[in-house]
């Protein structure tokens, strides 16, 4: 009963990386002890409610790269500069409103041994308030599902990208905004030349900055994303498009190399969005 109930709040599920399906960590596999070949989501003991934070050592802890204790995945899945990474995230709470960030580390070598307290987090898409919806609520309008679009120009290489949302529903108390971190390996293709200076997980927040510590329900929001700069070629403003329920059911369908790929959640996408290519499995 309990990994049912941490399975269902705040985790990515499965990525769609330039159309082939990969699946995520699942805190089951803690309790079978056994971890399926192809995942790429890294391990975290998210056990309880979901989120690194509560106290003024969320931001310098090594939790906050990516969330609990969280250990390296074996597998790496495999996206082109200026290609697509579609986030399959589990039922997401229309309460916990705020902003959605995704960053990228070189892991210099071997992604599935690197240590996460040297990953040096480059900003490559941040998406905030706009035309009156936070980003998290995007989100969910497209299935439970966003997309971040690698930037044309980021340099071939193993890399571990940190997908996050911060929700601010508690956010006007000090240490009220709750951090869902959630990292996959990746493997970049292509001709860019961009690899621009990352910081550290330790240093990317603190409890006072002004998009941490901040009131959500005052009339006029003029929300600071926090973190670093967003790197040149990053990608910034709405949602993404929902995958079409033919690319749904055959993500479902579709075996990962040695486990069935979960189908995306079940919310209604988005009216009008456009639908990515249908992915097709992991080989």
């Amino acid at each position: 009963a309990l990994a049912a109930t941490a399975n269902a709040h705040g985790t990515v599920t499965g990525v769609v990386a330039d159309g082939v399906y990969f699946p995520g960590y699942k805190t089951d596999y803690h309790y079978s002890g056994t971890i399926p070949k192809g995942v790429v989501g890294w391990s975290a003991e998210n056990f309880d409610n979901g989120y690194v934070g509560g106290d003024q050592t969320t931001y310098t802890s090594p939790d906050i790269n990516c969330h609990k204790n969280a250990k390296p995945a074996a597998s790496s899945a495999k996206v082109a500069a200026g290609g697509t990474v579609a986030w399959q995230w589990t039922a997401w709470p229309d309460s916990h409103i705020g902003p959605v960030i995704t960053y990228a580390a070189h892991c210099g070598g071997d992604c599935s041994a690197v240590n996460k307290e040297t990953l040096e987090w480059v900003k490559i898409e941040e998406a905030g308030y706009s035309n009156g919806k936070w980003a998290a609520i995007a989100m969910i309008a497209t299935n439970n599902t966003w997309t971040t679009t690698v930037p044309n120009d980021l340099a071939a290489g193993k890399y571990v990208f940190r997908h996050e949302i911060i929700a601010l529903h508690g956010a006007q108390n000090p240490n009220g905004a709750q951090s869902y971190p959630q990292c996959i390996n990746i493997e970049v293709t292509g001709s860019g030349t961009a690899s621009p200076k990352g910081t550290l997980g330790s240093a990317l927040y603190t409890a006072q900055d002004k998009g941490i510590l901040f009131n959500p329900y005052t009339g006029t929001i003029n929300y600071p994303i926090p973190g670093p700069a967003l790197m040149a070629g990053g990608s910034s403003g709405g949602s993404a498009p929902a995958p079409s329920a033919s690319a749904a059911a055959s993500a479902s369908a579709a075996p990962a190399p040695s486990s069935a790929a979960p189908a995306p959640n079940s919310a209604p996408s988005a009216t009008g969005a456009p639908a990515p290519s249908q992915p097709k499995p992991a080989t």
